[in-house]
């Protein structure tokens, strides 16, 4: 008598990206009503184990995400074969460009994260490993450029400037989060005039950039 094979029925493989989009697409659509790890993964179909090999908590789903933004935004930039010839400017006005066209593509869920529960700089938190990917990136172009590092930036500068950079990029994040203008023009504006401000800090004319940059900022809250 012939003995019946049990055949062992494969599960879908889920990875992180697919808990990641699963979490964005449900904080908005319940608008953030997610009170748990079970009660994402039962209402997901997803074995709590699976998730746990990825992640610990939602919190770190959500520093996972911004983390996320930035890793397909330098997979972006490295995809333009000059990125590595362009000026300390160039290179800071694409990587910001970049990653602001990445989060108006994903608008609703970072003005969600950033506002959630009214808690205001609080939510910052949840950017703790995407400020880390970013100062490295930043201390990266800094490194790359031997003049800038013999002649203007010591080993006091260089994180000096990179944290600069970043309270900059907290700026601009700010700035995108309210403008209301067409495609979001006005962002894009000051991107231009405050990294030609910050490029300037590490030359020796900085006083006109300065200048340009306030004269946008106080005519864009007057009007």
């Amino acid at each position: 008598m012939a003995t019946t094979k049990k055949v062992k029925v494969e599960k879908d493989l889920i990875d992180d990206n697919q808990i990641i989009s699963l979490y964005m697409n449900d904080v908005l659509e319940h608008n953030g009503n997610l009170k748990n790890v079970y009660i994402f993964c039962k209402k997901n179909a997803i074995e709590e184990s699976d998730f746990y090999s990825f992640f610990g908590s939602l919190e770190a789903v959500k520093q996972a995400i911004w983390i996320k933004f930035f890793e397909n935004a330098v997979a972006t930039i490295e995809k333009e074969p000059a990125f590595e010839s362009y000026s300390d400017k160039n290179k800071l006005l694409t990587l910001y460009f970049t990653l602001f066209e990445l989060l108006t593509l994903n608008r609703s869920y970072v003005l969600f994260s950033l506002n959630e529960n009214n808690q205001g700089v609080k939510n910052l938190k949840n950017l703790k490993g995407f400020r880390t990917h970013f100062k490295e990136f930043i201390s990266s172009i800094i490194e790359s450029n031997s003049s800038m590092v013999n002649d203007k930036v010591t080993k006091v500068t260089r994180p000096v400037f990179s944290e600069g950079a970043w309270i900059q990029f907290l700026f601009l994040l700010k700035f995108w989060m309210d403008d209301t203008s067409k495609g979001f023009e006005k962002t894009d504006i000051l991107i231009e005039k405050s990294v030609n401000t910050v490029v300037d800090l590490l030359d020796t004319k900085p006083l006109e950039s300065l200048f340009d940059l306030g004269k946008f900022l106080w005519k864009e809250k007057t009007q």
